[in-house]
């Protein structure tokens, strides 16, 4: 039969419409978390559901797991660990030594179902400095990160200080945000041309969210 514009809306998945909810411009810290309070113990659910497939976590642990060949015995950080999805892909992978770090209780807790991670930290990432110490992890991962309310390219520093020398961050973004966050790519260039990381791949991934390619980095620090 005819398809309404009604249907149409209809179809677009859970998943979508809590995105587009929990990242809408302007959105307060305190209503992001209250909406993860309220999603987590769906979030799984909703972001693997067929017609959407979230499938960022798991290319940033596939493209970590390639940039490090065979080598398995380091220490990572997951930022904005969210539910543990790409703790989980990792830990498919062959990688056992794993913490967590999200701002978000409640998805914290669903982390922690998963069995993959051994810390877990509650602090928001920005420019604030993490109950970390410096040269603490060889990798950073972290995917869905950045967008409205919630990551932006002021935590760079911070990631970059509490990965040891020669140690690698594996960060994704939703293509399109770079539009609305282009000054991500700039201090990105900024921070290489300071000696602080350099770029070991840029690489577009198709398929990433919902209709959606995603960018995936790997940077080395210096």
């Amino acid at each position: 039969g005819r398809v309404t514009l009604k249907s149409k809306m209809a179809a677009k998945p859970a998943a979508e419409d809590m995105r587009l909810k929990v990242t809408r411009p302007g959105i307060q810290t305190d209503e992001m978390l209250d909406i993860y309070k309220t999603w987590a113990k769906d979030y799984d659910k909703d972001l693997t559901a067929e017609g959407y497939a979230y499938g960022g976590h798991r290319k940033v642990a596939q493209t970590l797991a390639g940039t490090l060949g065979d080598r398995r015995d380091v220490r990572v950080l997951d930022v904005a660990a969210g539910t543990g999805l790409c703790g989980q892909e990792l830990s498919k992978l062959g990688f056992t030594d794993l913490d967590a770090l999200d701002a978000s209780q409640d998805m914290l807790d669903v982390a922690k179902t998963k069995n993959v991670y051994k810390n877990f930290l509650k602090d928001f990432l920005g420019p604030n400095r993490l109950d970390i110490e410096d040269d603490t992890y060889d990798v950073v991962t972290g995917s869905g990160l950045f967008a409205e309310g919630h990551v932006k390219s002021d935590c760079l520093e911070e990631l970059i200080r509490v990965v040891k020398p020669g140690g690698l961050i594996c960060i994704a973004i939703l293509e399109k945000h770079l539009s609305a966050y282009s000054d991500i790519e700039v201090r990105m260039g900024a921070l290489q041309s300071g000696g602080f990381w350099e770029r070991i791949s840029r690489e577009v991934s198709p398929g990433y969210c919902y209709r959606s390619n995603g960018v995936v980095y790997v940077y080395k620090v210096l």
